[in-house]
């Protein structure tokens, strides 16, 4: 392997940001070690760092994309582990309030259902298979190492109760905390980043279940929106072991019991029965997992003037999402594609890696514009805390036009489809045609 930008680069944090983050580095550095605190099982299971893993879990169209990008065989691995394909806006039924359920159209492309324990280790596989990736499990990362013009060099962290250090030109931190980074900002005298918070206290539960064959459904999938009234949604998404996911969530504390009978319970207060009757007749393989998520959060490293050379924070450090959307995976792996196409144009330049952070922070700009927008709905709950956008009943009135065009034209339903996925631009919506329909919509309501 020619060292391309340096010698040793190091990702702490085994998730799948994470680990892609270390097969892009492995084409651009000599070594990438990768540094995970917890113990990391040989086989597809949850483990204590990730509590959420339990929780079902989307990589929509255009993180498989980009994943693919990393590891040309990946779809094919996932589905020889488990994975469940299922046709997009077909197979997985979508109901949100108003239009309950949507369409089914075929737009062409799939979505691969699995656990989060069966990606991460599937991608975790493939990723120890570069001789030049070193993962070491049960690593706690205490400090980053500085040198005198604050420069980051490298790290400590323990290993079986002794210290060590390791030194590297590039220190990646996708250890979703992001404390390291925070507190090398410290450190140097650098303010930390502002943090825009949008406070949804959601709180969620996941069982795994065996679905009755007897039942009769048109569908491999649900997702039921919640309406501002109730903020009660759920999912319905097969995977590996022809068992099948269900999640139940609830806004603002408001989450499902873990009890079978309370769980069951509280899909039944949905607007449309097709959640609770699948529950109703289903099989538990297990117990009820709960979760809660505090709030999405976005930091505006773009906004600092000043930031440590051979630091690079990504994925949840910089910018996370309510989980109900699947945003997470998506957006971590297009933040890896801009530093890929970053890391491309710096190649053999004298000093490449001087002001990385800084080009990384404002080109990923437009990968997280989207999804935020669509974190920012959450603002149509009464309890929401933050600072709702001062056009926001104007958005959600549009968006509520929209979305009635788009059940009735196929054309803007595919395009929606596209840009839910992260594959299109939202400023596609505004096509003048479709602003005209939309515009036509809002008058007919009022």
């Amino acid at each position: 392997m020619s060292s391309l930008l340096g010698t040793h680069a190091i990702v702490i944090g085994a998730g799948i940001g994470g680990l892609a983050t270390a097969k892009l580095l492995s084409s651009y550095f000599a070594k990438v070690t990768v540094l995970e605190r917890d113990a990391l099982p040989d086989r597809a299971e949850p483990r204590v760092g990730t509590p959420h893993c339990r929780q079902a879990h989307v990589l929509l169209k255009a993180g498989l994309q980009e994943l693919l990008n990393l590891y040309p065989e990946l779809e094919r691995e996932l589905e020889l582990a488990g994975a469940v394909r299922a046709r997009t806006a077909v197979d997985i039924l979508i109901e949100t309030p108003g239009i309950d359920p949507w369409p089914q159209r075929d737009f062409g492309f799939d979505t691969l259902c699995m656990t989060r324990p069966l990606l991460e280790f599937v991608v975790r596989s493939m990723t120890t298979k570069e001789a030049n990736i070193d993962l070491q499990p049960q690593c706690r990362v205490t400090k980053l190492r500085l040198s005198a013009d604050q420069r980051v060099t490298g790290l400590t962290y323990e290993q079986a109760g002794a210290a060590r250090e390791i030194t590297a030109e590039l220190i990646v931190d996708a250890s979703s905390r992001g404390n390291m980074t925070l507190e090398t900002l410290d450190a140097c005298g650098i303010p930390r980043p502002d943090e825009m918070d949008i406070g949804v206290d959601i709180a969620y539960g996941t069982g795994l279940f065996r679905l009755s064959e007897n039942a009769s459904r048109s569908w491999r999938g649900v997702i039921h929106r919640p309406a501002a009234a109730s903020g009660r949604g759920g999912f319905v998404f097969p995977c590996e072991n022809e068992s099948w996911q269900v999640t139940l969530n609830g806004m603002h504390g408001d989450g499902p019991p873990e009890d079978l009978p309370g769980f069951i319970a509280f899909a039944k207060t949905f607007r449309t029965s097709t959640i609770y009757g699948a529950l109703n007749e289903a099989t538990p393989l297990g117990v009820i997992h709960r979760f809660a998520f505090p709030s999405s959060r976005r930091r505006r490293f773009e906004a600092l003037t000043a930031f440590p050379h051979g630091l690079l924070p990504i994925g949840d450090v910089i910018c996370r999402f309510n989980p109900a959307f699947g945003q997470g995976m998506t957006v971590a792996a297009q933040e890896i594609g801009v530093l890929r196409r970053l890391l491309d144009e710096q190649v053999g330049a004298t000093a490449p890696l001087e002001g990385l952070a800084s080009a990384f922070f404002k080109a990923i700009q437009n990968v997280l514009a989207a999804p935020w927008s669509l974190a920012e709905s959450d603002f149509m709950y009464e309890k929401t805390r933050g600072a709702r956008p001062a056009d926001f009943a104007q958005r959600m009135q549009f968006s509520g036009a929209l979305m009635r065009v788009a059940a009735q034209d196929a054309r803007v339903h595919r395009l929606l489809t596209e840009v839910n996925h992260l594959m299109a631009s939202p400023t596609l919506l505004r096509d003048p045609e479709i602003v005209r329909k939309v515009s036509a919509q809002m008058a007919a309501s009022t």
